[in-house]
């Protein structure tokens, strides 16, 4: 016998290696064969898998996988064996259930090309790091170990050994400093950069200390950074391979290369593969009739079409996982994404079983007809725990008109509105009476412990007579009885509701139309597209902003206060105030000087992602940063603590029940849909 120590994460851990090396086990989740568990859960390093298994792995690949290369512009027309394929240090995957078996399409629905579009792109993510499927344990995915100094400026990543591109060029840290120094940082690129991107206003440092070593260097504590790379769309890796001959830094003549392709400059020229966001493929250049050629990942699958109607993708055949009989994932070949724009034909085509997987944009008032057509289309919806789908009203507090601009100003406008909204009525007409009527939150409540029973219960009352009171007492009265208030100018007080289906249900805005229609303030509806919606509320168009309340979970804020701060939400899911954020971001130069409460929470926000989530000091700073938002109703909520569909159909294996439904730790990512497969 001979030991081995193997990192895993930031420990080191002993691993005995037997004399004799068997075949390795098939180990799953449900059956460990006697093997013990590893550093992390359903998931080893392989050097710690051999040892603990007392075998060595041979590797194995989809027998289709040089068809579906042939399909990918740009790549090599011969592929590697597999075992040159893999990196060096392949992560291992035990699977939930069983090995599973290779082949097949995954049929999924979106609205379009940038509307709840994102579960499906979950199924194929990679970051650095992930969340297992208890939504509380970082383990490995990208990178194999992280460590942090002892006062969490300095964090490090440890990479995979011979981890390759989708089109088969190296991996290495380089990669991800060119994503900081030569995107992020970049003014061609990004002319403010991005406020996620820095911290207390200043940037990271990011340094290759050698190929598979990467560290970032922080000007202040920046302790929840590890769970960005874990709930984050957006990967800090890009391949500079790709980019050196679009980018003048590393090619003199770039901008002559970019007008012979057919664009305006180098950085319109990068902009057609990076888009000036983190969004991955979105839109694609294969959209945009660019190029045929679409960045190379180290995603799962790669993107090989896209049109006005839909995406397809292939497996990718440099992914870095294998499960523990030596197989490269994804079992999944291929994954058809089809647009399809009106609620009920997304509901048919799912009870008529041609749709695999589904949970973005479907809501409880669903649930009955899925349900009911269960056996007829082949699948299942569960019900799951619902995470940031509170949803959420905003009125424009930075808004154009200046009548409208001190209305919604008034604290007591919003706490008149929240009053006159009946939750109880719509718990039971919206979401069959499962949730919990709840004030709106800055931050998800069940994943942090300094939210109270007051925040949650303000002004949560179905109060219509208070409501009046108020409106009253701002002197917007009903001066000629037809119900409708006058603004102070003398014209009707009358507000559209300019709103998405996948933000919220419909029913909820006609709910909400006829609560604040009875107290007074007209409210005209207007159903718009997803894209549609995001364009007008990010250019301050809209007169309220409303959208179920994602992306406030605690490994989300601890990391990216964006929901803390104007314009309290980001390009997908934006809020108010964007007035006063242009204000932040040009030091004054633009935008209107907010009022002091606004102020003080950018302090707050600042000091917040500088301690650790859970400590005493984080609940102190959460606290009071949700006592201002409460005490001035940035949010108005409706109703939480909710159950949402999850539907799957039969023949998907590998599939369990999530812990929630949630956007917040980005959809599928915790569940490893990479091991998930098509029986035949």
């Amino acid at each position: 016998m001979k030991g081995l120590f193997v990192r895993l994460g930031t420990t080191l851990a002993l691993v005995v290696v037997g004399a004799a090396l068997a075949q390795c086990p098939a180990v799953t989740a449900a059956d460990s064969q006697g093997v013990a568990p590893g550093a992390f859960p359903y998931q080893y390093e392989l050097a710690e898998f051999e040892g603990l298994a007392g075998c060595e792995l041979s590797f194995s690949e989809n027998p289709a996988i040089a068809e579906m290369n042939a399909r990918i512009v740009g790549n090599p027309s011969t592929l590697p064996p597999v075992a040159e394929r893999l990196p060096a240090e392949p992560l291992v995957v035990a699977p939930y259930e069983q090995i599973g078996t290779y082949g097949g399409t995954l049929a999924g629905l979106s609205r379009a090309t940038e509307a709840g579009t994102s579960d499906l792109l979950s199924i194929r993510h990679v970051n650095l790091v992930r969340f297992s499927d208890d939504l509380q344990t970082l383990v490995p995915n990208v990178a194999k170990g992280w460590a942090w100094n002892d006062d969490f400026t300095e964090l490090t990543f440890h990479l995979r050994e011979g981890h390759k591109w989708s089109d088969g060029q190296p991996f290495t840290a380089e990669d991800v400093v060119f994503w900081y120094e030569d995107l992020i940082l970049n003014q061609e690129i990004f002319p403010n950069t991005p406020a996620r991107w820095l911290f207390a206003g200043n940037p990271m440092q990011v340094e290759a200390v050698d190929a598979t070593t990467v560290k970032m260097t922080f000007p202040v504590p920046s302790p929840g950074i590890v769970s960005r790379f874990a709930v984050d769309f957006a990967q800090p890796f890009q391949p500079k391979h790709f980019f050196m001959d679009k980018h003048v830094r590393y090619n003199p003549d770039a901008n002559a290369a970019a007008a012979e392709a057919g664009f305006e400059s180098w950085a319109d020229w990068v902009n057609n593969y990076y888009g000036a966001s983190d969004w991955k493929d979105v839109p694609s250049p294969l959209l945009k009739g660019t190029d045929t050629q679409v960045l190379p990942t180290l995603e799962s699958h790669i993107l090989i079409e896209d049109t006005a109607t839909g995406r397809h993708l292939v497996a990718n055949p440099y992914f870095h996982m294998v499960d523990t009989a030596g197989n490269q994932l994804p079992y999944i070949n291929e994954i058809d994404e089809v647009y399809v724009t009106d609620k009920e034909v997304q509901n048919l085509k799912i009870t008529n079983g041609e749709v695999t997987y589904k949970q973005q944009a479907i809501f409880l008032e669903d649930f009955p007809l899925l349900k009911e057509n269960e056996s007829n289309g082949n699948y299942q919806v569960d019900l799951a725990p619902a995470l940031g789908e509170n949803v959420v009203y905003s009125f424009n507090r930075t808004h154009k008109d200046p009548v409208l601009r001190e209305i919604f100003n008034d604290v007591r406008f919003n706490q008149a509105m929240s009053l006159a909204m009946n939750r109880e009525e719509i718990n039971e007409i919206v979401y069959l009476g499962q949730g919990t009527p709840l004030q709106g939150m800055p931050v998800e409540p069940a994943t942090v412990g300094f939210v109270t029973d007051e925040h949650l219960n303000a002004f949560i009352e179905y109060d219509p007579d208070g409501a009046n009171s108020l409106l009253d007492a701002m002197g917007l009265a009903d001066s000629d009885g037809d119900g409708v208030r006058e603004r102070p100018d003398g014209r009707p007080l009358i507000v559209r509701l300019v709103y998405a289906s996948q933000g919220a249900p419909v029913q909820m805005q006609e709910l909400v139309r006829d609560y604040w229609s009875a107290v007074g303030v007209r409210i005209d509806l207007k159903e718009v597209t997803s894209d549609e919606y995001r364009a007008d509320a990010n250019n301050n168009d809209l007169d309220i902003t409303v959208w179920v309340n994602d992306g406030v979970s605690g490994p989300s804020i601890s990391q990216d206060f964006t929901e803390l701060i104007p314009p309290f939400g980001d390009f997908f899911n934006p809020g108010t105030g964007f007035e006063w954020a242009a204000w932040k971001q040009s030091d004054g130069a633009e935008g209107s000087e907010p009022p002091d409460y606004i102020l003080e929470l950018y302090e707050l926000a600042d000091q917040f992602l500088q301690v650790p989530l859970g400590s005493e000091e984080s609940d102190r700073i959460g606290g009071e940063i949700v006592d201002i938002h409460v005490d001035n109703l940035l949010f108005i909520g409706t109703v939480g603590n909710i159950v949402n569909p999850i539907m799957h159909r039969a023949d998907l294996g590998n599939y369990r029940a999530f812990t929630a439904k949630t956007y917040d730790y980005y959809w599928t990512y915790p569940y490893r849909p990479n091991q998930w497969f098509l029986s035949q």
